[in-house]
């Protein structure tokens, strides 16, 4: 039986910074009241040019270095993201193409900040089959883009980046032991984006009334979240047959310091035994539990051999935890390095769409 190990890891933010103090003279708010509410001092905001493919591609190839493995060694790419580049094609078929990944089959998933637990389950359940040996999986988001900058209920809460992990098959035990995955479509319009599907297609009206904006009834989704991620926790640890006291680390979604606490709490464990970062990056939907991941990796707070678990909840209304028990990367006979493969990416995107010039050009020619 193949088990499925994280074995690589990687984070992207854009560099811009955008402070509660910046927040004060955009809307009627304040720093105080901000942080008592949420937690957030701070969030990165996409500048024109980042997008959450160029976010996941950064995150991305982080990820592959420390796993060492090659972009064409990958057998599948998912892109959990709630702000997809298009509707189509798939925000994760743009990474495949600027990663070079050439085996790789690729597909977004969307269950908003739920997707990246969603997507590393979907990845997991196919490397223990046999089907794949190694996947990519990535939550990247600009949530920046889908915020109403006149509502301070909601623009004070979502920043924009991205994370990716690396997915390997081995006969050593561990790596992703159990998964929960649930799901209420009825909570559908506590937090949405009503427009710019087919239900609701752009137009002036849906302009006007300020449909293409993300809509949340926060104290609904609080209700909500605070109820199910300590019991999301709890089903995970039991599905993968460890106890409370077995967890090392709790790294949730990133949404509100106080749903955090109230897991906390209805878990009876310490905060200090949470992975807290949503002070620096606010709420990065699917990309949150990856940046933390990594930043506890980089600060030395997560080893190997520990065991942790990942809740997360999002729209939908969708929720779910991972127990893991964290390995790193694979032994291997040699260094792979990212750069040359960047390269390599780059010369291939370049010479596919000169030759599509060409195709066309000579096509055109024939039927004249």
């Amino acid at each position: 039986m193949s088990y499925a190990h994280i074995t690589g890891w990687g984070m992207a933010a854009p560099n811009r910074v955008l402070t509660n103090a910046e927040l004060e003279r955009m809307v009627e708010t304040n720093d105080e009241w901000i942080v008592e509410r949420t937690g957030i001092r701070e969030r990165h905001i996409a500048r024109d040019g980042e997008t959450p493919s160029t976010l996941a591609v950064e995150a991305s190839w982080k990820a592959l270095s420390i796993a060492n493995l090659k972009p064409n060694d990958l057998d599948l790419i998912i892109c959990a993201t709630s702000t997809p580049e298009y509707i189509f094609p798939a925000t994760a078929c743009l990474v495949q193409n600027k990663l070079g990944a050439t085996r790789a089959g690729a597909f977004d998933l969307l269950a908003a900040c739920t997707g990246f637990i969603y997507a590393l389950d979907m990845a997991a359940q196919a490397i223990r089959s046999g089907s794949i040996e190694s996947a990519l999986v990535i939550g990247a988001e600009t949530l920046s883009r889908f915020v109403n900058w006149k509502d301070r209920n909601t623009c004070i809460l979502f920043g924009d980046g991205a994370g990716a992990f690396v997915l390997q098959a081995s006969e050593e035990p561990g790596g992703i032991l159990s998964a929960v995955l649930h799901s209420d479509g009825s909570g559908g319009d506590l937090i949405s984006l009503p427009a710019g599907g087919s239900r609701h297609p752009a137009s002036e009206a849906t302009i006007r009334n300020e449909m293409h904006y993300i809509h949340m009834d926060g104290r609904g989704v609080f209700r909500f979240a605070t109820r199910i991620m300590a019991q999301a926790t709890r089903e995970a640890i039991s599905a993968a047959g460890l106890q409370l006291q077995d967890v090392r680390w709790i790294i949730p979604h990133q949404a509100n310091l106080r749903i955090i606490e109230a897991a906390a709490r209805g878990l009876k464990m310490p905060l200090e035994k949470f992975i807290v970062n949503i002070d620096r990056y606010g709420n990065t939907s699917t990309a949150s539990i990856p940046i933390a991941v990594c930043e506890a990796v980089a600060d030395g707070r997560l080893k190997a051999g520990d065991k942790i678990v990942l809740p997360s909840f999002g729209a939908g209304l969708t929720w779910g935890a991972l127990a893991v028990q964290w390995s790193g990367p694979l032994p291997v006979e040699r260094k792979v390095r990212p750069a040359y493969y960047r390269i390599l990416a780059r010369l291939r995107s370049f010479l596919r769409r000169m030759w599509l010039r060409l195709e066309g050009w000579i096509w055109g020619r024939d039927k004249v």
